[in-house]
């Protein structure tokens, strides 16, 4: 490259980074002002750096004046294209923009936002991306609503269950104080077995209190399926038989979960328990084991004749117990388990969440099938 177009490239560099400075002061004086501004002056800063650059180098080789007029409105025919061009696109964006802020505004007001073309790629973006949010929006406020009414329903559901008892506790001690009890020991046990529910509820709500505060502690270790198993069919094997079901489990062989036993335990129990209070007598409960690739599942059938699709989606909600075909009866001795408080399955949710778990339900005929997948 010979001296003089070094010499060219020096003198345009210089005019034109003169410009490109200039241009950068006026950016930043109108940043905050409209697309339109800020296209302009992009667009200006090129033409000008153009002719600043045309200009000084048409100085320094000295050409006529009347070869720099022609340069110079060539240029300046350009920069009127251009600055056309840029007033058109800063239009666009303009608009593209404002419509932008009108739906992000009833967004706000509705909740609601319909992604549409606006624009290029990225205020595409930005439209499915506030649709995305205003998805996500939607479902956090149906759980919200749902676990506000679950809330009620539970503060409904364990002012009733503990109003009862209580009441029955105090007749009883009053015909036991004033000696008018035919059958005392009837009285003892009655009073003994009201507590104990009472007690269960109680515990109940410290645990799901535990679990949604996010303190519950986990002591995981190895554990054998098949015990938890096991031990959760013998200690509901009384209660089924006094009901007339039958349970029946299979577990794989060396299966193995890492968990927390005493939890796990209860969250087969209580489905378990469950299942047994939703199935009718001569019905069966089936409880299996098994490995699926890197998890574990255990499954709960029972035959409780189904749900609907509005109990499937709130069947692991506090306080929930169930459409009027599947709420439990008062306990008697054909139906020893009696009524729950809506506790147990809100529970099991929570327990299994906390062993980064998953729980699930779909109906299987002739009833429902809880799944539970942990990680092995």
């Amino acid at each position: 490259m010979t001296d003089d177009q070094w010499a060219i490239i020096g003198t345009g560099g210089a005019w034109a980074a003169g410009a490109g400075a200039v241009g950068l002061m006026v950016a930043y004086a109108v940043r905050r002002r409209s697309f339109r501004w800020q296209i302009a002056v992009v667009a200006a800063t090129a033409v000008l750096a153009v002719v600043a650059g045309v200009v000084g180098t048409a100085r320094a080789m000295f050409l006529s004046d009347h070869d720099l007029s022609v340069v110079l409105w060539v240029v300046v025919v350009a920069a009127v294209v251009g600055l056309g061009v840029s007033a058109i696109v800063g239009s666009a964006f303009s608009r593209w923009s404002l419509t932008m802020r009108d739906d992000a505004r009833r967004f706000g007001e509705s909740g609601r936002f319909d992604a549409g073309s606006r624009g290029p790629a990225e205020l595409q973006a930005l439209s499915d991306e506030l649709a995305h949010t205003a998805g996500r929006l939607r479902e956090s406020r149906a759980r919200e609503q749902r676990l506000e009414e679950s809330r009620r329903e539970l503060i409904s559901w364990v002012s009733h269950d503990l109003r009862s008892p209580l009441a029955a506790l105090r007749a009883m001690t009053e015909a036991l104080e004033d000696g008018l009890a035919d059958d005392p020991q009837r009285y003892h046990r009655q009073i003994r077995a009201e507590v104990d529910r009472m007690v269960r509820m109680v515990d109940d709500l410290f645990e799901l209190s535990r679990i949604h505060a996010g303190v519950l502690a986990l002591n995981l270790q190895p554990v054998a399926v098949r015990d938890v198993v096991s031990e959760a069919i013998a200690g509901a094997d009384a209660v089924a038989r006094a009901g007339g079901v039958r349970l029946g489990g299979r577990v794989d062989d060396g299966l193995f979960v890492t968990a927390d036993p005493g939890h796990l335990s209860r969250v087969v129990s209580n489905l378990v328990v469950n299942a047994i209070r939703h199935t009718p007598a001569d019905g069966v409960v089936d409880i299996t084991g098994r490995r699926i690739g890197d998890e574990v599942e255990l499954s709960v059938t029972d035959a409780c004749g189904g749900l609907t699709s509005h109990d499937l989606a709130r069947v692991f909600d506090v306080a929930w117990q169930g459409s009027s075909a599947r709420t439990p009866t008062p306990e008697t001795p054909q139906s020893p388990m009696g009524r729950g408080a809506g506790l147990g399955l809100a529970i099991v949710k929570g327990l299994v969440e906390a062993h980064r778990g998953q729980v699930s339900v779909d109906n299987h005929p002739p009833g429902c099938r809880f799944v539970v997948t942990l990680p092995a």
